[in-house]
């Protein structure tokens, strides 16, 4: 049975949520699900804007077929190939197999690694010189390279002034029936999602970013249809704001976000301490138990914060793993401008401060804060005043 609601008097969103759904891209946790987006638009001739990932496949064709209601479909717009809104692609031009599709250069070979059919007689090949019209709507295309794959590319409809976006200013969660941003409390309920979607999608390429929102600038956009979550059609500068601030990696909150990896508590323990010291000197302190929370989640936070500090065990004379997969990440998502300090512990041979700057350090615009505090086994009464120092050394810094 189809289920589907209207952007616009002549676009309807066609896709659906998925909740069963427990590790996006196999990497990221998704305990609230997760939505694929897809529009169809009735003009003259009919409009679809990408597909949607197979886990709900059946609904998405159904909701094409009641939009369409007998109509022929002419054109399909591919923003993005990658499967979770590409995987039902080959489905759909067996089901309307008259349908053009509309792809730039780099999406046209990739279709083409992902599948067998024939696209050489249906492409329609377009790059940021391109027009396309469905009779009132006209169309056209700006390239958003790793936003976050290299062949993405966004159309901004003129005539109602709307931005299909990508995976740009998407989200993790399902929409649960709200299929607006402002028919939710979503400043309270979903900008940490938003951020979490942000910083480990598309975190990596702040320039790029950049770059995009530099281009979609010259546009009078009164709403974004993205390809997760939700449709903006209020407060649009807000969340635009948001994505600039990620992507010049410009911390949010003024405080201190701390990931430690403690095996038998002794680590934990110097945390809480210093964690203490710090609210009462009134900054703002996070804490994560890496081996806790998944890693997706602090790297979130690191976006946020404008101080990190971490601290590790040593492990099998390394660092903890669950702290090494952590910092490597965060390495990985190109994380820039914090301020960072860190906590080592080990009974016989602390080593997890050396090898964890290491990795961190490099980072641009990394700021290292060198009060570092080594602990053999437990924290002795005769380290507070270490404890103390870094205290002061973090206050001093902001």
């Amino acid at each position: 049975m189809y289920c589907t609601r209207n952007v616009t008097e002549d676009l309807v969103f066609v896709g659906s949520d998925d909740r069963r759904l427990s590790m996006f891209e196999g990497t990221y946790g998704v305990p609230r699900g997760i939505s694929y987006n897809s529009y169809l638009l009735l003009d003259e001739k009919t409009v679809l804007f990408d597909t949607v990932d197979k886990a709900i496949a059946k609904v998405f064709f159904e909701n094409v077929k009641h939009v369409l209601n007998g109509r022929k479909l002419d054109y399909l717009f591919v923003h993005h190939v990658e499967p979770d809104h590409a995987a039902t692609l080959e489905e759909l031009i067996l089901r309307y197999p008259e349908v053009k599709v509309v792809c730039n250069r780099l999406s046209f070979n990739m279709i083409k690694q992902f599948f067998d059919f024939d696209l050489d007689e249906r492409a329609i090949i377009v790059d940021e010189d391109s027009l396309i019209s469905s009779g009132k709507h006209n169309f056209i295309f700006r390239m958003a390279p790793m936003v976050h794959w290299p062949e993405v590319m966004v159309t901004y409809d003129k005539e109602a002034k709307i931005l299909f976006s990508a995976d740009a200013f998407g989200l993790f969660g399902a929409q649960n029936g709200n299929l607006f941003a402002d028919e939710v409390d979503f400043e309270r309920d979903y900008l940490d999602e938003s951020r979490r979607y942000y910083a480990n999608v598309i975190g990596k390429y702040g320039v790029q970013v950049n770059n995009f929102i530099q281009k979609i600038s010259a546009f009078d956009i009164q709403i974004i249809c993205p390809l997760h979550g939700f449709v903006w059609r209020k407060d649009l500068d807000k969340f635009i704001n948001k994505y600039k601030l990620w992507a010049s990696y410009t911390p949010e909150v003024k405080g201190v976000l701390i990931a430690y990896a403690s095996i038998y508590g002794n680590t934990e323990n110097a945390v809480q301490i210093l964690a203490s010291k710090l609210s009462e000197a009134g900054i703002k302190v996070d804490i994560y138990d890496t081996s806790v929370t998944a890693a997706s989640f602090i790297i979130a936070e690191a976006f946020k914060y404008s101080h990190i500090i971490f601290a590790s065990a040593t492990y099998n004379t390394g660092i903890f793993v669950a702290m090494e997969n952590l910092l490597h990440d965060i390495e990985a998502h190109n994380l820039e401008n914090r301020t960072v300090a860190f906590i080592e512990n080990g009974s016989w041979a602390p080593r997890s401060y050396k090898l964890m700057r290491e990795i961190i350090e490099p980072l641009k615009g990394t700021k290292i804060i060198e009060n570092k505090i080594t602990i053999k086994s437990s924290l002795k009464e005769n380290q507070l005043k270490e404890i103390e120092d870094l205290k002061d050394a973090i206050v001093k810094s902001m």
